[in-house]
């Protein structure tokens, strides 16, 4: 399930609908200078820009007080140019990672962590969706993966992935079971499910031993070894798996693409074409 000719189908209707508003504004905020961090938000900076979007990358060192951070966060709160705020993750010690994303208005909550918007889509109304969980049930969709009626696993409880993504997959009628740590045994719960989706960040924690004949595999967890990039899925799934992702390659541009489209959508959002559900 190869992520990234859907991805680009996705960004160009991100540049088309960019054109067609004037202009969106996406703001970055990244405290310290965390080298995974860096990464993350060039790249996300550079997706904008190749989009259309205009891109506000706001760059504090790691010494920043929660204060301070506040402050730059209210300045791009109040700002007409900015329809989409993002900060990146994880933030220094010395700041109160919670304050901070509810500090964030819901309305330009492109990540879709504030309470509000999380509330929404525990509700099943959902506002803005954090962006891998949203890009992976546009994957599922683009390869006809059949949800109604399956049983879904997730791997992970993270408020980032796992519990977005679980919330998902119920409103897709699905019938899901949350994994974590403490789930015993975990092979017996991957093994019955049609659905696995694997996003822990441990490589290897996924054994073809533990997968269904003819399952979906959608593997979320990349890390860094000595051989390169590696997921949450071993090798070997692929010949179990009926559909499996790639590390890299396939959830990791999805989660990009749909960034950008959270962009839009707030723009619209601010600009009254859609109705967001506190205005």
């Amino acid at each position: 399930m190869k992520g990234a000719p859907l991805a680009e189908r996705v960004r160009e209707q991100v540049r088309d609908d960019a054109r067609e508003l004037g202009m969106v504004g996406l703001a970055t905020v990244l405290v310290g200078d965390d080298p995974a961090s860096q990464v993350y938000v060039s790249r996300k900076h550079e997706a904008a820009v190749a989009d259309g979007l205009r891109s506000f990358d706001r760059r504090l060192p790691g010494d920043t007080t929660q204060e301070d951070l506040l402050a730059v966060l209210g300045e791009l709160n109040a700002s007409d140019e900015v329809d989409g705020i993002l900060v990146q993750l994880p933030l220094p010690g010395q700041i109160d990672e919670e304050i901070v994303l509810r500090s964030v208005e819901p309305i330009k909550d492109v990540d879709g962590f504030h309470p509000t918007n999380a509330g929404y889509l525990y509700l099943g109304r959902p506002t803005f969706v954090p962006a891998t969980p949203l890009g992976v049930m546009e994957l599922l969709t683009e390869y006809r993966i059949q949800l109604p009626g399956a049983r879904a696993v997730v791997v992970g409880r993270s408020a980032i992935v796992g519990k977005p993504m679980a919330m998902l997959l119920l409103q897709a009628n699905a019938t899901v079971t949350i994994c974590h740590s403490r789930t015993d045994d975990l092979a017996h719960h991957t093994s019955d499910a049609d659905l696995l989706v694997a996003a822990v960040g441990l490589p290897g924690v996924i054994a073809a031993d533990m997968v269904k004949q003819g399952a979906t595999v959608i593997d979320v967890g990349i890390t860094r070894t000595e051989a390169g990039l590696v997921g949450d899925v071993e090798a070997d799934v692929a010949e179990v798996a009926a559909f499996l992702t790639p590390v890299p390659g396939g959830v990791g541009p999805m989660t990009i693409a749909a960034l950008l489209g959270n962009a839009v959508r707030a723009a619209r959002y601010r600009r009254g074409q859609l109705a967001f559900p506190l205005i």
